[in-house]
């Protein structure tokens, strides 16, 4: 047994296990490696590896992003979506159920954050379902599972940072977003339906806003639905990369906020700036340690035992999948999306096209997967937000949130065993890969 491989990441495991933040367990279970395990290499290595990640030009996207969707939130955009949402889908049976996901549809392009979007919905939408009569926990399940589209959607975070951790294209995985999105989107609108047809829930409208009504609302809300689709065809243009479309983004959110929608006041400027500093210091700090981490990993050269060790096992491309996904549930269950991403990502994705896997295909179905743990007991980031902003009993709203789970475990299933569907939209606009 080589213990200079498995001491670090039994500390980084237990320390994990006892709630310590993930970037603190990857720095505490490194760190000694290089210290004690391994002399012959100065401690100093681990702090370029450290510091080495940050110069990357590439890495500025996050900033930006996180930025822009800190703007959104002040700028009057998601009550303009909201509205929208309500003029297309409130009239039917649970109306503001449906409105409750196809709002996380559209803040997809807006936020890419499903926490972002689980908390402005637990304040706006849950308490109005809740005195038209919906179900507690019903809605806080709605919530928190409509949210996890909202990362799937471009410019979502996770597809940014798989991206940039695995050297793949970010436009294409913007692009490949879409359809597992809408996939979600429509299943939880029937599933919706169904449980509110039982319960007797209403719609907030008697009937579908006038083509006349909906017009004035798709032009109230016409800056913002712009943003989505102004990323990917700047992006396939070639107009500019995704670092610098994440600038653009921020300060088109800035002049609609301030010029068009005229919401953004000079009180929002230390909220937005205190957002975007935690936000970006949040991601950046996992990335960082993450570093030192690979250094390690790459110097005991784990990605090339285990790449020999999974290729060893003459696994096909779905069972490899398989595989993989049932890894990464639990791992989802225990974990934040973002440490998975920048850690496992670059060792899978190597293996993933050695089996000839499609590597954009791969990203979709890692993001997605990981975001299922969001809302999977015991640990589900989403799932203790939401339950601790309503006030509500967690068993109970884990529960309600069991048919959810079901639905994004079948559209996992899609995006494993149907990548030509996944895949139609990149290879659209950037042609084949």
């Amino acid at each position: 047994m080589n213990w200079n491989i498995w001491l670090p990441v039994a500390c980084i495991v237990i320390m994990a296990l006892l709630n310590v933040p993930i970037w603190l367990s990857i720095l505490g279970g490194v760190l000694p490696y290089f210290l004690f395990l391994q002399p012959m290499l100065p401690i100093q290595i681990a702090v370029q590896r450290v510091v080495a990640v940050t110069e990357s030009s590439s890495y500025l996207a996050i900033p930006f992003f996180v930025t822009a969707g800190a703007i959104m939130n002040y700028a009057g955009i998601s009550s303009r979506l909201l509205d929208l949402a309500d003029g297309l889908v409130g009239h039917l049976t649970g109306g503001l159920g449906h409105v409750n996901v196809l709002l996380s549809v559209l803040m997809g392009g807006i936020s890419g954050s499903a926490a972002a979007d689980a908390a402005m919905e637990s304040k706006i939408l849950v308490p109005e379902m809740t005195k038209r009569g919906y179900d507690q926990e019903f809605s806080a399940a709605v919530t928190i599972a409509s949210s996890l589209i909202t990362p799937i959607i471009p410019p979502g975070m996770g597809l940014i940072v798989f991206a940039f951790a695995t050297q793949i294209s970010v436009g294409r995985m913007f692009a490949a977003g879409y359809v597992p999105g809408l996939l979600c989107m429509v299943f939880m609108m029937i599933y919706v339906y169904f449980v509110s047809k039982k319960h007797h829930y209403k719609g907030t409208r008697d009937k579908m806003a006038s083509l006349r009504e909906l017009g004035r609302l798709l032009l109230r809300a016409f800056w913002a639905l712009l943003i989505p689709f102004g990323i990917l065809l700047g992006l396939r243009g070639g107009m500019f990369t995704a670092t610098e479309a994440g600038a653009i983004c921020a300060w088109y959110a800035l002049l609609i906020g301030v010029f068009v929608y005229k919401e953004i006041q000079w009180k929002h400027v230390w909220p937005i700036l205190k957002e975007s500093v935690l936000g970006t210091a949040t991601v950046m700090i996992l990335i960082c340690a993450a570093g030192a981490l690979s250094y390690f990993l790459t110097y005991e050269r784990v990605p090339q035992a285990l790449s020999s060790a999974m290729l060893g096992m003459n696994l096909s491309r779905i069972g490899f999948l398989l595989m993989v996904n049932v890894l990464l549930l639990i791992i989802g269950m225990f974990m934040e999306g973002g440490a998975p991403q920048v850690i496992l990502g670059p060792l899978l994705m190597p293996i993933a096209l050695e089996l000839g896997i499609d590597p954009i295909q791969f990203g979709i179905m890692f993001v997605f997967n990981l975001g299922i743990g969001n809302m999977s007991p015991p640990f589900g980031i989403v799932l203790y937000q939401v339950t601790g902003l309503l006030g509500l009993k967690f068993t109970r709203v884990a529960k309600a949130c069991l048919p959810f789970i079901g639905i994004m475990l079948l559209v996992l299933m899609i995006i494993v065993f149907c990548p030509n569907l996944i895949l139609f939209i990149p290879n659209l606009i950037y042609g084949p890969a």
